[in-house]
């Protein structure tokens, strides 16, 4: 199935995203199209290795939660294949640079839980984030 095809489905069925990545995740798509296009899909978190600076900054302004695996953990330290359920715990109690719980749920129904650490790195971008992106941020700064 297409990607576009998956993320209309899963969208209709009413199941948000994961996008798990590896180094840099974003390089050549710092542009903040790039960004927008993930939220269109319905992706609420990314989770990688690391990510290009600008492209991480415009995840956070289109309202997508960029997560970054610790300790040099990657996706293959926990043998993930696409076929995993991700449940982010603490999004009420969010902080730049904290550390945030994340529960794998495998195909068999065995899971774990780990702590990435989340990559939003102020507390302006936590504001934006809160109001799901730069423009509702405005939005709603300007009804007020």
């Amino acid at each position: 199935m297409a990607i576009y095809d998956a993320a209309m489905k899963y969208q209709g069925d009413g199941v948000p995203l994961v996008i798990v990545g590896g180094k840099e995740y974003g390089t050549g798509s710092s542009r903040d199209w790039a960004a927008k296009g993930t939220n269109l899909l319905g992706v609420k978190a990314v989770l990688v290795e690391s990510f290009e600076r600008i492209h991480r900054s415009n995840l956070v302004g289109m309202g997508v939660l960029p997560l970054q695996f610790k300790n040099g953990d990657t996706r293959k330290t926990y043998n993930l294949d696409g076929t995993e359920r991700f449940d982010i715990g603490g999004l009420s109690n969010l902080k730049p640079l904290g550390e945030v719980q994340v529960t794998i749920t495998r195909a068999n129904g065995q899971s774990e839980t780990i702590t990435v650490q989340c990559r939003i790195d102020t507390a302006g971008e936590l504001d934006y984030y809160k109001n799901g992106g730069v423009l509702h941020y405005v939005l709603r700064s300007l009804a007020a």
